[in-house]
């Protein structure tokens, strides 16, 4: 217990280095975590394979932080191999996605919604790691401050089968909406940019089939609900300012974020209103700060 208290408080303080003040960390860590991760530890012992867990919820909502914190816990107290990676490391490159957006529409330009991703290459991948017979590969890494894809030397290498297995990312487990959902816009993006429908309908039939199949393959699916979309964009703008900080590299600004949300918004909050859909539901308050768990 020692070694995961000291870990998990030298993982969050240096969060804080660059981002927002952790509050009550070790109430959170034995109050919160432990119980949680040992919920997950009963059910993968009960299981013959590894555990393929998800982890989803709005921009800035804390995926990333979480999902080393759920890695932190298993490794440290229930020693298990644990492997933790993005939704975002498998976004198709940019000169793809330039071509998405010839050829469909303008929209897909902007890397985000469902259809900029290499489904092909994050359902193998995922189905590798899932084999009983293991043998070593790579997770490919996706660089926000260049908004293209890391060479293949940068990537993430699994060398060892893992036990746990995090996937974390905005959209993991969002499912498509009906036809007749689709024709009000939620936006002034969709509004002005999307007139006849093509970039939601694209978006929508990805869920229905490519991205629905890749979810079909996860075992628990953990859900970050955040108090109300206002917070979204206040934490993503909070998350662009840690980037800023961390990279020389190019980053967004305030008006450019502000428009950035607009491509997520319509899945952001049908997750949000179906966040019941869900294995365990993770409440933040306004201070970022897990509040309750419906298990």
């Amino acid at each position: 217990m020692s070694d995961l208290k000291k870990t998990y408080l030298k993982f969050v303080r240096k969060q804080e280095i660059t981002g927002e003040k952790f509050l009550n960390k070790q109430k959170q860590l034995t109050k919160f975590y432990l119980p949680f991760c040992y919920k997950l530890f009963k059910f993968y012992k009960s299981q013959n394979k590894p555990l393929l867990i998800s982890l989803s919820g709005g921009q800035g909502s804390g995926k990333s932080t979480i999902a080393q914190i759920l890695r932190i816990v298993f490794q440290s107290y229930f020693n298990l191999n644990v492997i933790c990676f993005s939704i975002d490391d498998f976004y198709k490159t940019a000169l793809e996605r330039k071509k998405m957006s010839k050829q469909i529409h303008p929209l897909f330009l902007t890397r985000g919604v469902p259809g900029t991703h290499d489904c092909k290459m994050l359902y193998n991948t995922l189905q590798k790691l899932l084999k009983k017979r293991f043998s070593s590969l790579k997770i490919p890494k996706f660089d926000k401050s260049n908004d293209d894809r890391f060479k293949v030397k940068y990537w993430q290498k699994i060398s060892k089968k893992p036990q746990i297995i995090i996937f974390e990312g905005w959209c993991v487990g969002a499912q498509h909406q009906k036809f007749e959902e689709l024709k009000k816009p939620i936006n002034v993006l969709e509004k002005v940019e999307d007139t006849k429908l093509t970039w939601r309908k694209k978006v929508n039939n990805e869920l229905k089939t490519d991205y629905k199949k890749i979810y079909n393959l996860i075992d628990k699916k953990i859900y970050l609900k955040v108090p109300n979309f206002k917070y979204v964009l206040k934490w993503r703008l909070l998350q662009e300012k840690k980037l800023r900080s961390k990279s020389k590299k190019k980053a967004m600004n305030n008006k450019q974020i502000k428009r950035f949300v607009m491509f997520y918004e319509r899945i952001t909050k049908n997750m949000s209103t179906n966040y019941k859909n869900n294995d365990f539901i993770l409440f933040l308050d306004r201070k970022h700060r897990i509040k309750s768990i419906k298990f």
